[in-house]
């Protein structure tokens, strides 16, 4: 039986469940930024898709390119296929970077606007975003837009398969 079929539908499946959303999460964090009210509620939204969908079904993606790259018979490490080790390679970078500096930074963010602290009486008009939360919302700005750049390299890689010169 030829699995190839299968095995790239699943592929390509997962590919658009896990990173299809993160394309909108610039749209639902500049709605969150222009009414401050709902930036907490923005960021979990982001989150949950995050923990709820894209980091599982990423987390699928070698499960179903291992099964690829045995059935289509490709070795990775030869001349001709560089592009599927470059591939690989980025990939990893974009899961490692995701799970060690995004997901704790926004989970920072979350609990930096998820109210007053603890017994703390309103005194008076907000006077502004707490200490340091527009530095981590710069950060994660900065980290979405590297792993939106990744993703957009490995689908180029996965689709185009160019030959690399060395």
């Amino acid at each position: 039986m030829d699995l190839v079929p299968w095995f790239l539908f699943l592929h390509v499946l997962g590919a658009i469940i896990a990173f299809g959303p993160t394309y909108s999460f610039p749209v639902i964090a500049a709605l969150g930024g222009a009414e401050p009210m709902h930036g907490n509620f923005a960021t979990r939204v982001s989150h949950a898709i995050s923990a709820k969908r894209v980091i599982p079904v990423a987390l699928t993606m070698p499960v179903t390119g291992i099964g690829l790259i045995w059935s289509v018979g490709i070795n990775p490490f030869e001349r001709d296929a560089r592009w599927l080790l470059a591939g690989i390679s980025l990939y990893v970078i974009a899961l490692t970077y995701s799970l060690a500096v995004q997901t704790p930074t926004v989970n920072r963010i979350i609990a930096l606007t998820a109210g007053p602290p603890p017994g703390a009486a309103p005194a008076g008009p907000p006077s502004g975003p707490p200490a340091g939360l527009m530095d981590l919302v710069a950060k994660v700005k900065r980290g979405g837009l590297f792993l939106t750049i990744l993703i957009a390299v490995i689908v180029f890689l996965m689709v185009v398969k160019p030959a690399f010169p060395f």
